[in-house]
């Protein structure tokens, strides 16, 4: 593996942990006030990221304000930001705040396959064999952990697997909306994501403007600080960096580092008491998922 392949890696494995991390942050926050809501913390999150990305490309002459000239782009950007970037900020933390990261990263982590369904549907690609063993593979993991094999129980609260799963379509969303501007070039990645962030932000403070009270600690502060951080600004810079020098395939596989710190970091921090069923369950869908990214070389293909 060359040096470049290396720090790819790297940045990306970094990247999709501090993701993960993010999560841990956010229950710590839930944790000091019950005051402290999703809505919130995702409207700060929003704004603050999306401000400094839009500031973050002016000064590196990217031009951001010329998007308002293209009134097309400047509704594909703010259809990202509502229909996209919403549902996999707003409904994770709403997971995560009902339950646990680690249980939040997993349910989001299926998001592919949503992709996968809306190509069928409405593109007309017809799943790959390894695609639909895969998805069942994944499906049955998030039942396990759900039921824990019990047809009739819930291991965890209908809410939490309800925002789950919108989270995952946020995925979804996320990924297909800015899907041709994005291929084309026709306006950086960086700007997309900013104004995609800025626009859903403010779109969630006109539709709950009023705000909870925060408990004006040190602590509160610090959590949003390494969720604005840690878990919004570097790793999106270390992600877009790091596919310099990796492969898209190898950039997907390396994505299975964040429901892995999650878990990991769930159990350590706020000790997480995992039964097999939900070790089981989180395998099979990491697993899935993995199994969608892998591409099997043509030359292998023909010497079969």
């Amino acid at each position: 593996m060359s040096n470049k392949k290396v720090l790819g890696t790297a940045m990306i494995i970094t990247a999709c942990t501090f993701w993960g991390i993010s999560g841990l942050f956010a229950k710590a926050l839930f944790n000091v006030s019950s005051s402290i809501t999703s809505m919130w913390l995702t409207q700060v999150r929003m704004v603050s990221a999306g401000i400094i990305l839009v500031l973050l490309s002016q000064i590196r002459g990217k031009h951001p304000f010329q998007i308002f000239k293209d009134l097309h782009s400047a509704w594909i950007i703010f259809a990202y930001g509502v229909f996209g970037l919403v549902p996999v900020q707003y409904a994770y933390f709403m997971a995560v705040q009902y339950g646990n990261a680690s249980i939040a990263t997993i349910l989001q982590f299926i998001g592919p396959f949503f992709i996968i369904a809306y190509q069928a549907m409405f593109r007309h690609l017809p799943p790959r064999r390894i695609e639909i063993i895969s998805a069942i593979i994944a499906f049955l993991g998030v039942f396990i952990i759900a039921t824990h094999g019990q047809f009739n129980h819930l291991a965890m609260t209908l809410s939490v697997l309800i925002w789950g799963l919108i989270s995952a379509i946020g995925v979804a969303t996320n990924t297909l909306i800015p899907q041709n501007m994005l291929r084309e070039g026709r306006v950086p990645s960086l700007i997309i994501t900013g104004w995609g962030l800025l626009f859903a932000g403010l779109t969630l403070v006109l539709i709950h403007p009023s705000q909870p009270h925060i408990p004006n600690v040190p602590s509160v502060w610090l959590y949003v600080l390494g969720i604005l951080v840690i878990g919004t600004l570097i790793p999106f810079q270390l992600a877009n960096n790091s596919l310099k020098y990796i492969d898209a395939t190898t950039f997907s596989l390396m994505d299975a580092f964040e429901p892995l710190s999650a878990t990991i970091g769930s159990v350590l921090i706020f000790h997480l008491q995992m039964t097999g069923a939900d070790i089981l369950g989180s395998i099979l869908v990491i697993v899935a998922v993995l199994a969608i990214n892998i591409r099997i070389p043509q030359k292998k293909l023909k010497s079969n």
